[in-house]
């Protein structure tokens, strides 16, 4: 069995779902195995890697919320959570030079849109599900989020 041979058998088992592939001629043996298959422990580390991308936001948040941290937690108990309904990126306002849909201090109502959320192209008008006033903007203008991730606290009314 010559070289060219034995990379046309490596290449049929590459493209092919044989494990493992043993010819025998005369004196002449040759196993070729595939490797194992690395990408069964791709999704565990991915889902690791999506955490570690969920935690680095809220800290960004923190030094922003840093000034009013004393009187945020005795507020977070009756304050109302807008969350992303889906993955993409977060846009305060429909186009460049239109205003924000919501400022902090804003009364909205349920249905009322409050961003919008580019996904795939697509960009997707969230409506906000509860009434009240905006007491803060967790997510800056245009930066990616996560499924359920927190966009806004809002004040009920």
């Amino acid at each position: 069995m010559d070289l060219k041979q034995i990379q046309d058998l490596v290449k049929m088992v590459n493209k092919s779902n044989i494990s493992e592939l043993t010819i025998e001629e005369n004196e002449f043996k040759i196993t070729i195995k595939q490797k194992e298959d690395k990408y069964i422990t791709a999704p565990m580390q991915v889902p690791q890697q999506v955490g570690m991308f969920q935690q680095p936001s809220p800290a960004i948040n923190v030094p922003n919320s840093a000034t009013p941290a004393p009187s945020a937690p005795k507020a977070a108990d009756n304050l109302l959570t807008i969350k992303s309904p889906m993955i993409g990126t977060f846009y305060r306002k429909a186009a460049p030079g239109k205003p924000n849909f919501v400022e902090e201090g804003d009364e909205v109502k349920v249905g009322g849109v409050v961003c919008i959320i580019e996904a795939m192209k697509l960009f997707n008008e969230i409506e906000s599900e509860v009434s009240g006033k905006i007491v803060k903007v967790l997510v800056e203008d245009s930066m990616p989020v996560e499924f359920d991730q927190p966009l806004f606290l809002v004040e009920p009314a």
